[in-house]
């Protein structure tokens, strides 16, 4: 008799996983077509030179368009400038984002409004968001105007090369910190209050509630938002092109890969050259997800 109970369990669970996988078929089917194939094409087309301009063509070179990078300098000033940019954004976006997370989780007046007026640069059109800071940013504009009522030095900050890229990292920081301030706010409501009366129990200060308590439970976020934070400062593209009118000056100073990218790809319809520098740009993305993951362990506080 049990014999017979396990062949019909099992014959069961094998209709469930077919009912499953029939369930899942047109997401995986669409995936398939719009997510995998284009992937798996434009790798191929990396290791190809892609004619464009009159009868298309394909011929297949090999790594010659990986071993191109290597000559080309404007690839390493697009690197440099992006690791630079990656290097200082994240850091403080993360930073600031905590910070402003603690404050708008303690018990201030109005804090519902200070949420909600921190949260709107997130939400408003990054192009928009770009051309208020050009006009902030114009020789005569505002903050020049009030860095030198303070009688302080003022800057060409768009044309300028040692200081443009610094005026994007700027914006980006105000614009970018409020959503993850939401995400870790989200994360602090979650910790037990219970932990924190046990903790003021044993005499426990604020500081050291907030090294023993919070950050070590805000590890799992803190890793999310370290890694979303250099996926999208990788990927900095639209402000770097309004700010240049797409050339990334001035002298290449606010020139990135992603912008590298598309000019190769749209401008000079170097289409495998471009898909090249996008895979090696996807490596490193994946190569410091793998890093970020192996220095954020996450601790179980049970």
């Amino acid at each position: 008799m049990s014999t017979v109970i396990k062949e019909r369990w099992k014959k069961q669970k094998v209709s469930e996983h077919i009912a499953g996988y029939l369930f899942m078929a047109p997401t995986i089917l669409i995936a398939g077509i719009f997510l995998l194939l284009p992937i798996g094409y434009a790798v191929a087309l990396a290791f190809q030179k892609v004619q464009l301009l009159g009868e298309v063509s394909y011929r297949f070179i090999g790594l010659k368009n990986f071993a191109r990078m290597a000559q080309d300098e404007r690839v390493w000033i697009a690197l440099k400038n992006t690791a630079e940019y990656v290097a200082i954004v994240v850091p403080l976006q993360t930073v600031l984002a905590l910070v402003l997370a603690l404050i708008l989780n303690s018990q201030i007046k109005g804090r519902s409004w200070f949420r909600v007026a921190f949260f709107l640069p997130t939400v408003t059109s990054s192009a928009v968001l770009t051309l208020i800071f050009m006009w902030i940013y114009n020789r005569n504009g505002l903050l020049n105007n009030i860095l030198g009522f303070l009688q302080l030095p003022t800057y060409n900050w768009l044309g300028d090369p040692a200081i443009a890229l610094k005026g994007i990292m700027i914006m980006n920081i105000w614009s970018t910190a409020p959503l993850f301030m939401v995400i870790y706010l989200a994360a602090l409501q979650d910790i037990p209050e219970t932990l924190y009366e046990a903790a003021m129990l044993d005499g426990a200060n604020r500081w050291e509630k907030l090294l023993h308590i919070t950050l070590p439970f805000l590890q799992p976020v803190t890793f999310f938002v370290i890694v979303m934070g250099i996926i999208g400062t990788f990927q900095l593209f639209d402000q770097s092109y309004i700010f240049s009118a797409g050339s990334g000056g001035p002298n290449n100073s606010t020139l990135t890969i992603v912008l590298l990218i598309y000019q190769y790809a749209f401008k000079n319809l170097d289409m495998g050259y471009a898909l090249a520098l996008t895979l090696v740009l996807a490596v490193i993305l994946m190569l410091s997800t793998i890093i970020q993951r192996a220095l954020f362990k996450e601790e179980r506080l049970d």
